[in-house]
């Protein structure tokens, strides 16, 4: 880890050779690895025991940035997981369902299941100087971070720089704004806590 980070420090201390290195690996125009790339990615990423990645998977994961997929975890059809711009990490035992989008830096936990097409992004376009068309201003992350037993509902957002708590269950079509408590229920556009998970078991004990 170390190697990769002294790497990448030497890297940003001499621009052009970043621009060269960046145009043989990646596509400039797909915005995505080139095919030579892709045909190595095996070879980089990290693939826990008894994981699984159907073929229709975009994997949008070049050799600079980290991909690591835990034990038994799945990553279904048409999904799209993404880490140009940072990590992407995912758990053990952890289902990404179909049609998922996950564009890093993110950290997803185990035993997390996201159902269908939702978007878990770290990354926004940056739009503030009005002399500069958006596409010209670059881009900034903000790390999303999934805690341990999650169930995110179908088609629900979690933008960046969130951090989810552990055993939340996020409604369907929400939209995570902000950070999430441990052991609740948010729903809604943005997302508020609707359901405090903690009072049932307090209950439970009484």
């Amino acid at each position: 880890m170390k190697d990769k980070e002294q790497i990448r420090n030497n890297l940003k201390a001499s621009p052009r050779l970043k621009r060269f290195l960046d145009y043989l690996i990646m596509n400039q125009r797909d915005a995505r690895p080139r095919w030579y790339i892709r045909l190595l990615a095996p070879l980089y990423q990290h693939r826990g025991r008894g994981s699984k990645i159907y073929r229709s998977v975009r994997l949008d994961t070049p050799p600079y940035r980290r991909f690591w997929l835990g034990r038994n975890s799945i990553v279904e059809s048409y999904c799209c997981i993404n880490n140009a711009v940072g990590d992407v990490t995912i758990g053990d035992n952890t289902r990404i369902g179909i049609h998922c989008t996950v564009i890093g830096p993110v950290c997803i936990g185990s035993s997390v299941n996201l159902a269908q097409g939702i978007t878990v992004t770290a990354l926004n376009h940056n739009f503030e100087n009005t002399d500069l068309r958006i596409d010209e201003q670059g881009i900034s992350t903000k790390p999303v971070i999934i805690s341990d037993d999650v169930w995110i509902g179908a088609n629900a957002v979690i933008l960046p720089g969130v951090t989810i708590g552990k055993h939340v269950v996020v409604a369907a079509g929400a939209v995570v704004t902000k950070d999430v408590p441990d052991y609740c229920v948010v729903g809604g556009v943005p997302a508020k806590v609707i359901r405090d998970l903690n009072e049932r078991m307090l209950n439970e004990e009484c």
